[in-house]
Formats: structure tokens, sequence, C-alpha cells
């Protein structure tokens, strides 16, 4: 195929993000969707509520607000064992969210609950250890029996930042409910090569929340994707170069931060969003067209219009 015939735009049904960073209410989150010409959405908070604190009828009410958009849920993110609720806190909390979550699953056409693996709490590491897969192979019953598929994200926890400790809590647990969120740009503030861990652990990768950031004296400041020191790039390409099938969810954290109380609070944090989903489409589309390039080169032999590979961030163009 000559190459100013191929289609050189990355799949929008496969871009996502995650709502309240765009803004709190769902009118906003819809809104901002829209403008990036997005109809996938994962849902962490509506609101200002957490989707598992809503009553039956929010949750009715959210269901036919996303259908009449004509909106996809991709993912539920939880608060199951993430920074807020450590290893010593109340499991029965994580059991109550997840059986609320599998119901809102059904309701939502979703089957996805993004997890963590518990934060420590003055336990000794075995014994951290322990509980963390213990109460995940629990949880990972539970949700195999509900139809839904636990997304245990590179985050918080006692796997959260080890390629071996997610591999033993895999294969621990050893369920088709446990798979991975992987997200991009979590190295950063936890100290780690995000590139090396999803070398790692990629078959096992179901799903994958994309931003970026850079360390500084005065804590992780965060950027467009492509900007930072997360290898947005390099972690975009290994994905995809790997067959990766799933959604690309942003959660850019440029205006909402859960962890540090930040929440979007005006248009600038929809603003934001849209250009840090535009910058990610940009980056895709770049890897698509090289992709694309070199299939047919590999058909057709060399050509003098083949693009050369990407090899760092792709700078923005102006909004339009």
């Amino acid at each position: 195929m000559p190459l100013d015939r191929l289609d050189q735009r990355f799949p929008v049904d496969r871009l996502a993000g995650i709502g309240d960073e765009a803004a709190v209410g769902l009118d906003g989150q819809l809104a901002a969707l829209r403008r990036l010409n997005w109809s996938t959405v994962e849902l962490r908070t509506v609101n200002g509520t957490a989707v598992a604190d809503l009553t039956p009828d929010a949750a009715g009410t959210l269901a036919e607000r996303l259908r009449a958009a004509r909106v996809r849920v991709v993912c539920l993110a939880s608060r199951i064992g993430n920074w807020g609720r450590p290893i010593t806190g109340s499991f029965d909390d994580d059991v109550a969210e997840l059986e609320t979550l599998a119901q809102w699953c059904t309701l939502l056409g979703c089957r996805y609950v993004r997890i963590m693996s518990y934060p420590n709490d003055g336990l000794a590491e075995r014994d951290w250890a322990r509980h963390a897969i213990d109460r995940i192979s629990r949880l990972a019953v539970r949700a195999e029996r509900c139809g839904v598929t636990l997304l245990h994200e590179n985050c918080a926890g006692w796997a959260g930042r080890s390629g071996k400790r997610t591999r033993r809590l895999l294969d621990e647990v050893g369920s088709p409910a446990l798979r991975l969120l992987f997200d991009i740009g979590n190295g950063v503030p936890h100290g780690y090569d995000a590139h090396r861990l999803l070398e790692q652990v990629l078959p096992y990768v179901a799903h994958v929340h994309v931003k970026d950031a850079v360390p500084t004296a005065a804590g992780t400041v965060y950027t467009l994707p492509g900007y930072g020191r997360a290898r947005v790039m390099d972690c975009l390409r290994l994905l995809l170069g790997s067959g990766y099938a799933g959604a690309f969810s942003l959660e850019p954290h440029l205006a909402t931060v859960p962890h540090e109380g930040r929440r979007a609070q005006n248009g600038d944090a929809a603003e934001s969003f849209v250009r840090a989903g535009r910058q990610l489409r940009r980056l895709l589309d770049t890897l698509t067209r090289d992709e694309q390039a070199r299939d047919a080169l590999d058909r057709s032999g060399p050509t003098a219009d083949a693009p050369p590979r990407a090899a760092g961030p792709v700078v923005a163009e102006a909004d339009t």
C-alpha cells in the first residue's frame, strides 16, 4: 500500500479518560469528552461522589445519561486497597465496595474494577505480603463469581512498584479475574522506571492509564504526555508493539490529584484535560503512522517516503 494511502490515525474508540480529571460534575465530564470526540469514560467520582457510594437511583440516572450521550464505561476506579486504605484497615469495606461496583458494572455495561494492593501500616514485610495476597485472593473469588475483572494498578500497595511482587501476586492469586492496570506515569512519584516495570508485566496488562510528570525538589509536577520523565512514548511503543488491544485512559493529574486532595474546580481543569487528550492522540497517531509505514515497507521494500521512527516526545501543536 502506498504510504500516502495509509490510515494514519489511532482508533478513537480506544481512547478514554477518567472523567473527574476534567470536571466534578457529569455534565462537565461529558463536555470534555465531546471536545475530544471521545466516547469512552472511566468513572471514579461523579458530582463529587465516589461511584461505589452512589445510591441505586443515582446509579440508574448515571446509566441513562451515559446511554443518551452514547458514552461507554471502560472501568470503575475503586478505593479498594488504595492510598487511603492500608493493610490494617477494614476488609469489610472493600468487600462491600466490590459488591456494589459489581452491580454498577452490570448496569453500566462494564467489567473492569481498578484496585491497589494496600499500603503498609507497620507490619513486617512478610506479614504485609501475606495479608495483601490473601485479601486480593478473596476479592478475586468474589469478582469471578460476579463476572467482573479486578485490575491491579502499579501505585499504592505491596505490589505497586515491583515487577517481581506483581508477578507473585498474579501467580498466587491464580485467577482470571485478576489482571493489571498499568499507569505509565506512576514511576515518577514512586521512584521507579515505569518502562522497565512494564517489560516485566506486559502480558498481563488489560488497561492503561496515561500521565506524565517530572520530579522536583518541591515534589512531583505533572505535565502533558510526552513532556515529562515517565518515558511515555517508550511505554506506548512497547504496548502497541506487543499487540496490546485495550484502552488508553487519560489521567493527567494537571488539575485533579485525588491523593493530594485536589479536585477540578473550574473551567481550567477541562482545558488542561482537553490539551492532554489532544497531546496523547498526537503521540499515538505518530506511533501508528510509524508502524503502518514499517508494515508497508516490509511488504513492498524500501521507499524514500518512509518516515523515521519517532525517538522522543512529540511536540504539541497549537490547539485548534
